[in-house]
């Protein structure tokens, strides 16, 4: 039986407007482009790291 994969649901906090085009390419991976937008993720290092780059623009909001 396999194991059910760890989700992290994230919220874009902060605006894209005025940032380095990188964070807004993050943004976008991570499924999030709008304020108030909430995208549940799974929970991977890669995903981790993604969130820590645009980290003064999201929060999270809960772990599975």
């Amino acid at each position: 039986m396999a194991k059910a994969a760890k989700t992290i649901k994230v919220e874009q906090t902060g605006s894209a407007i005025r940032r380095h085009h990188s964070q807004r390419s993050t943004l976008i991976g991570l499924k999030l482009n709008k304020i108030g937008r909430v995208a549940e993720l799974q929970d991977t290092p890669e995903v981790r790291g993604m969130i820590s780059k645009v980290q003064h623009l999201v929060r999270i909001v809960g772990e599975k």
